[in-house]
């Protein structure tokens, strides 16, 4: 991403240019969502995936897409339904007459950016054929594994739950999501933005040009790695799990893959704002949409109608801060 010689200064910099660079190509064609797109954006470069969940028609496939096409990656879309099977998201293998041998067939999650459209509408077992993939960024089929190349996201959409035709996505599905969010409709402005827009909705017209090559997006992913994280604000992430797991409304409280996922992401979030070293404002800005989708409330407080996202409020209000310049 940068050349050896370059001082870490200037390392970070040019990793906050290209970051701009990125958002605001996207932002060409989704129209008053900066932190929409931001969120996607700290996915990719924390090495995670993103569930946006929302209403048809506000965005999301095209955010996908934008993405893809502004970082000149490979995209594949699947579009979950509840008659879609398994190999339809990894691949087969099939027989081959000219060969005499089976030939392995990749399905479309053998892509930089896949969009998991409607996530929730396809079977438990189909939302489970993307477990390994978005874990491990493999898939194995009839016991041979195929590596995934990086970078390796999945943008999944999910209607609203009480939606009809929606399955639930079940916990271990859910956990291997860095990031939920939701598009929300847009402002006026907006709005009028996008009837302006000489696109049709959903489209992502040709001029939104590739703006990183996949070597500068794996070159970010490496220097995200790098951001410091000093030990206090470590001991900060571990107080907010264990202050999770004594909260009356929640049953099942925070784990350490949640911390590490807050860790990642919110390391990604400082180097994209010009610096090599996480503050408190950077966990405290992704703790709803990294922790809320991992918590697990009593049925008590599910029908007192507590959500997932007033808990991380209540937990962000009573766990301390470390101290100013603590190491």
């Amino acid at each position: 991403m940068a050349s050896t010689t370059a001082t870490p200064t200037e390392n970070v910099a040019r990793f906050a240019d290209l970051h701009g660079a990125l958002t605001a190509n996207i932002a060409t064609v989704i129209h008053g969502k900066a932190d929409a797109i931001d969120l996607v954006v700290l996915g990719l470069i924390a090495e995670g995936h993103v569930l946006v969940e929302d209403v048809p028609g506000v965005g999301k496939t095209t955010l996908a897409k934008a993405l893809a096409q502004s970082i000149d990656a490979p995209f594949g879309r699947i579009q979950f339904t509840p008659d879609l099977l398994p190999t339809d998201v990894v691949g087969v293998n099939v027989w081959e007459q000219s060969t005499n041998r089976f030939t392995f067939r990749p399905g479309p999650v053998f892509n930089s950016i896949v969009l998991a459209d409607e996530i929730n509408r396809a079977s438990p077992k189909t939302q489970a054929a993307l477990l390994e993939a978005m874990a491990e960024r493999q898939v194995t089929v009839d016991g041979v594994t195929h590596e995934l190349a990086p970078p390796f996201m999945v943008i999944a959409t999910q209607n609203p739950g009480d939606h009809d035709g929606t399955y639930p996505l079940p916990e271990s599905q859910l956990d291997r999501f860095l990031l939920r969010t939701s598009m929300g409709y847009p402002s006026r402005d907006a709005a009028i933005a996008i009837l302006q827009d000489p696109s049709e909705v959903g489209a992502v017209p040709d001029t939104v040009e590739p703006v990183l090559a996949i070597s500068q997006v794996n070159g970010m992913v490496a220097a995200a790695r790098t951001v410091h994280v000093a030990p206090a604000l470590q001991g900060y992430l571990v107080d907010l799990a264990d202050a999770s797991r004594r909260h009356s409304a929640v049953a099942i409280g925070l784990s350490p893959r949640s911390t590490l996922a807050l860790q990642r992401v919110s390391r990604a979030r400082a180097a994209t704002r010009g610096r090599n070293f996480v503050q408190p404002d950077d966990i405290k800005a992704l703790a709803h949409p990294v922790l809320a989708h991992r918590l697990r409330l009593t049925r008590e407080a599910v029908l007192r109608g507590v959500q997932p996202h007033d808990v991380v409020a209540e937990l962000l209000d009573q766990v301390p801060l470390p101290a100013p310049n603590s190491d």
